[in-house]
């Protein structure tokens, strides 16, 4: 059983190291003096992951004018992101978490429930995180209206 982490609004967020869609390594220093969503979600190509992407998609420039800039994160490989992002028009990144690193440093891998069936996953999460410290942690992700909820 993983340990999960609990952070909470105003903890400093776990630095993390991981590759993107290009093979280009990105950290979170790459994000200083932005306001970075570092959303986690299960899987590419699935239902409720593309509404959210889509989501982030269609309220892009909204989001970018409010300052904010965005990197999806899920256990798929790099070849998966890319074409999930070719396919779906993505302006953003997605980093290859196929080891879990980033997800267990944030709490973000665990024990999940699904139709009465309980396993190990990825926890459908968002962190906004500016200048290292986590400012808002959403973790009932409205799949089909995020961009709203990041807003708030």
């Amino acid at each position: 059983m993983t340990q999960q982490v609990k952070l909470k609004e105003g903890d400093k967020a776990p630095d993390f190291k991981g590759v993107i869609e290009t093979g280009e390594t990105v950290s979170l220093s790459d994000y200083k003096g932005k306001k970075l969503v570092l959303y986690f979600y299960p899987k590419d190509m699935t239902p409720g992951c593309t509404n959210q992407a889509c989501n982030l998609r269609d309220e892009y420039s909204v989001l970018q004018q409010a300052g904010y800039e965005i990197l999806g994160v899920s256990p798929d490989s790099e070849a998966r992101h890319q074409r999930f992002i070719e396919k779906k028009s993505l302006p953003f990144h997605l980093l290859a978490d196929t080891e879990k690193v980033v997800a267990k440093a944030y709490g973000t891998w665990g024990k999940k429930k699904f139709m009465g069936r309980e396993y190990i996953g990825l926890i459908r999460t968002t962190f906004v995180i500016e200048d290292g410290i986590i400012t808002k942690i959403i973790s009932k992700v409205k799949t089909k209206d995020h961009a709203a909820q990041i807003l708030e």
